[in-house]
């Protein structure tokens, strides 16, 4: 196996969930923003291949679609990608003059791959010069809760970006899990008792239950 590093590229470890996302300060189309200017809210930081292409744009169109289901989550949104800031403004405005949609959220220029080095953005694999397109769910601490990577060729699912964010809101709300393809209303999983005693007390506590171990309830 090759241990040759890729030109420009360095190595660098990945973030980890549930530890602090890494700080940092960029231009945007918006100017300058710091990861600390969203302490107290929500934030999907996320990165695309390139301006211009066409995944990209369907993929920013479906961003903006969800944007005001976001909203109401206190869950802003941040873009990302290789490209210079006025790359980014002409493309956003041939996306308005093309299509009519207005991109409301700030884009990221990260020509010199500081925030991408920073997030493990570029998969050398696919390509060097741009970044994949890497969904980071960041919460109103500022910690890292979820990290979702898709290839250059596939667009991602803004439904499950939205599921996911439920799932995590409805978690820190309510000290519960939640299983497969859990959606709001449905049932969530109760923790798992620790002791024997606790699981004895788990299955006559009325919960929908398979075992001890598995147990549901209604919110």
């Amino acid at each position: 196996m090759s241990t040759e590093l890729t030109e420009g590229v360095k190595p660098v470890g990945l973030p980890r969930l549930g530890e602090p996302a890494p700080e940092f300060e960029a231009v945007t189309t918006h100017g300058v923003i710091r990861l600390s200017d969203y302490r107290g809210r929500w934030l999907i930081l996320f990165s695309h291949p390139a301006d211009f292409t066409p995944v990209c744009t369907t993929e920013f169109i479906a961003f903006v679609e969800i944007y005001p289901e976001l909203q109401k989550r206190g869950v802003d949104l941040l873009g990302l990608s290789i490209d210079s800031v006025y790359s980014h403004i002409a493309w956003i405005r041939n996306i308005k003059e093309k299509t009519g949609v207005e991109i409301p959220f700030p884009i990221i220029a990260d020509l010199n791959k500081e925030v991408a080095t920073l997030y493990g953005m570029i998969m050398p694999g696919e390509s060097k010069t741009e970044t994949s397109r890497c969904v980071f769910v960041i919460d109103p601490n500022g910690i890292l809760r979820a990290m979702i990577y898709y290839p250059l060729t596939t667009g991602r699912n803004m439904q499950e970006i939205l599921r996911l964010i439920d799932a995590l809101q409805t978690t820190d709300a309510h000290k519960v899990a939640t299983p497969a393809n859990w959606k709001p209303g449905d049932k969530v999983i109760v923790p798992p008792p620790t002791t024997l005693e606790m699981a004895e007390e788990r299955v006559k506590a009325g919960y929908e239950c398979i075992d001890w171990y598995l147990c549901k309830k209604e919110l």
